[in-house]
């Protein structure tokens, strides 16, 4: 690693280590969601587990006030709006129709829940897009420095270019290097996203059916 840096100008290095860095995050961005993942699709499979078996409406909602995770706070959302719907209260929020007013609260709980797991995909996606170019930069300002070098030297013989140049390019491989899992992690999480939100929209639907069928009492 020091010998990587030694024959680089400053302006490579300072490259070459924000490449690095860069490569970091995505790598933590990466770990973190994927435990995150792992954590959420278990408490989700307990909660559902849970909640469908419940012995009634009531019981339903005691086990929704219990469990964790994404579903759970989905049902807390809509047993909460349930109760504020008996409780005849009189305001603007709650004004119309309850089962619009209902939709209208689990589909902003579900929107909240989305963009809370579409943190560090932004990050993920800049990095991906990014990268090479800086990349780039470090092997363009590499070459540069290097035939400065030669032009002082005087010399420009294939094995004295070669060496210069073959190590400014490692600025553009790194670049790549780096770019390739931000691209693939991003991708992979924006489809796991996509049926999460598929998976909550279904409960959101079922709940929604049982609550015009206990007539929107919570």
């Amino acid at each position: 690693m020091n010998g990587l840096f030694a024959d680089q100008s400053p302006v490579v290095s300072a490259t070459l280590l924000v490449l690095i860095l860069l490569s970091v995050v995505t790598w933590s961005i990466a770990l973190y969601k994927f435990l995150r993942q792992i954590q959420e699709k278990n408490r989700s499979r307990d909660f559902l587990a849970s909640f469908w078996a419940a012995r009634d409406w009531t019981d339903a909602a005691d086990k929704a006030e219990q469990g964790q995770g994404d579903v759970a706070r989905l049902a807390q959302s809509g047993f909460s709006e349930l109760s504020m719907l008996g409780s005849d209260r009189q305001d603007l929020l709650h004004t119309g129709a309850p089962q619009e007013i209902l939709e209208r609260r689990l589909s902003q709980q579900l929107q909240n829940i989305q963009r809370y797991h579409e943190r560090g995909q932004a990050e993920l996606a800049t990095i991906g897009s990014t990268a090479p170019f800086v990349g780039l930069f470090g092997t363009v300002w590499g070459i540069m420095h290097a035939l400065q070098n030669i032009g002082q030297s005087g010399t420009a013989s294939l094995d004295v270019v070669a060496g210069p140049i073959g190590e400014a390019l490692i600025a553009t491989a790194i670049g790549i290097a780096t770019a390739l899992p931000a691209v693939l992690f991003y991708n992979y999480y924006l489809r796991n996203l996509r049926l999460r939100v598929t998976e909550l929209e279904n409960f959101a639907h079922d709940f929604m059916r049982l609550a015009i069928k206990h007539n929107f009492k919570g």
